[in-house]
């Protein structure tokens, strides 16, 4: 069994560096795109979720002997990802502004799919520890 766990070719920590920065990116998209006038902070709410996930990331790649704090810690911020559409959808249906629907299902398929690299991972590392102690 490999010591190091990858998903799509990349470490857990980088999979939460991309993961956050392509929020961050598409949250600022999202801002500078929208029709409304004023501009609405809310769209820019991907951002906000997704640029605690990248510091997340880079700290874990920095700092290894944390880093199981830090990925537990971007499994609840994933989790965030996936409950705030799916609260959104259930209170009021789906959004009329097609800009909302992708940065919602932006949200929810990034989160839902860190949380499946993550569980993976997790099991990894239990696996390895019971390889080890036999």
């Amino acid at each position: 069994m490999d010591e190091e766990f990858t998903f799509v070719g990349l470490t857990v920590p980088k999979f939460a560096m991309a993961s956050g920065g392509l929020l961050v990116a598409w949250g600022i998209i999202a801002y500078l795109t929208q029709s409304a006038d004023p501009p609405s902070i809310t769209a820019a709410i991907p951002a906000f979720v997704g640029f605690p996930m990248l510091g997340l990331g880079v700290m874990a790649e920095r700092d290894n002997e944390n880093l199981r704090h830090y990925m537990h810690t971007a499994m609840i911020v994933a989790l965030a990802m996936v409950m705030m559409p799916i609260g959104m959808f259930w209170s009021m249906g789906v959004p009329d502004s097609s800009l909302t629907l992708a940065s919602l299902l932006a949200l929810l398929l990034i989160g839902a799919t860190f949380i499946f690299a993550g569980i993976r991972s997790f099991r990894h590392a239990r696996m390895l520890r019971e390889s080890d102690v036999k």
